[in-house]
């Protein structure tokens, strides 16, 4: 038996921890928007220099067929630009605990998806372990701290809403990919296609909102710059590859669920680098869901 979809998962799942840590600290110093268009418009040059390297294509993914770039074109608007428009901003309004939360939803509208467009099916053993891996994630992003200014709070439905909206994205964006890829994809064309569309997405809204000015800061600020060039070598390159890697040999849903994995992952490297202490319940919540994805591992 061998593993190969369920490491590279769980590979992705490192790597984006990784580059979300690092796409935070930028974020702070350029705006979240300007990250998130230079990161994809970044992660599309290095694609296409890996390319032609390799001897794949040279720079531009032309010996693609039209279904490829219609799946993986719509794959890449749904999830990288509209997906990620709506996850920022939910980040904004409802802060990135709750939208966490919400966004647990995503492996189960993959699920329904995946299912309505793709005919997959989902065993018992794995109904089973994504539930225990959600419930363990929902564990741990849904506690709240103790004072007072928590206990008033109340989400933005607008906030949340969008939360939901970003989910939908993710789960849409893997199941139209999921359409054309197969055991003899090529993962870094299937990569490099899904940005060739999202990118001149972005470059078009930042034209009309006249945010280029915001772009251009950005690219002199070195230290953000750095931040930003590992979270893209590590998180839109090295990630996305792994992860459609893994829709090889899982389903939709399944692979969906180690991505969830994010927050559990990211645990560690919080009490290393912020110095952050975790919580009993985080502790448990983690197990748990660690314990789910063994379930995942079960043939």
């Amino acid at each position: 038996m061998t593993y190969i979809g369920e490491i590279a998962a769980l590979s992705t799942v490192l790597c984006w921890a990784i580059g979300t840590l690092s796409f935070e600290a930028s974020g702070r110093q350029i705006g979240s928007a300007t990250v998130n268009f230079i990161r994809l418009a970044l992660a599309w040059v290095i694609l296409g220099i890996i390319a032609t390297l390799t001897s794949r294509y040279m720079f531009i993914p032309l010996n693609a067929t039209a279904d490829e770039w219609l799946w993986l074109g719509m794959s890449g608007i749904v999830g990288f630009f509209l997906g990620d428009l709506c996850l920022f901003r939910a980040f904004i309004m409802i802060g990135p605990r709750l939208c966490t939360l919400v966004f647990t939803v995503a492996p189960v509208m993959t699920a329904i998806l995946g299912w309505m467009i793709l005919g997959e099916t989902l065993t018992l053993l794995n109904c089973l372990g994504m539930a225990i891996t959600l419930g363990g994630i929902a564990w741990v992003v849904s506690e709240r701290k103790s004072d007072s200014a928590s206990k008033l709070w109340c989400p933005s439905v607008l906030g949340v809403t969008l939360a939901v909206l970003a989910a939908l994205g993710q789960a849409l964006g893997m199941v139209l990919a999921k359409k054309v890829i197969t055991d003899d994809t090529d993962a870094i064309l299937a990569n490099h296609i899904r940005m060739s569309l999202a990118v001149p997405a972005f470059a078009i809204m930042f034209l009309v909102l006249r945010w280029y000015p915001r772009v251009a800061s950005g690219l002199k600020n070195r230290k953000a710059m750095a931040q930003l060039t590992l979270g893209t070598c590590v998180g839109p390159v090295l990630g996305v590859i792994l992860l459609i890697e893994s829709m090889k040999y899982l389903s939709a849903a399944v692979s969906q669920t180690f991505v969830a994995l994010l927050p559990i992952v990211i645990i560690p490297f919080v009490m290393v680098i912020h110095k952050e202490r975790v919580s009993p319940r985080a502790a448990i919540g983690a197990v748990i869901a660690v314990a789910g994805v063994a379930i995942l591992f079960i043939k």
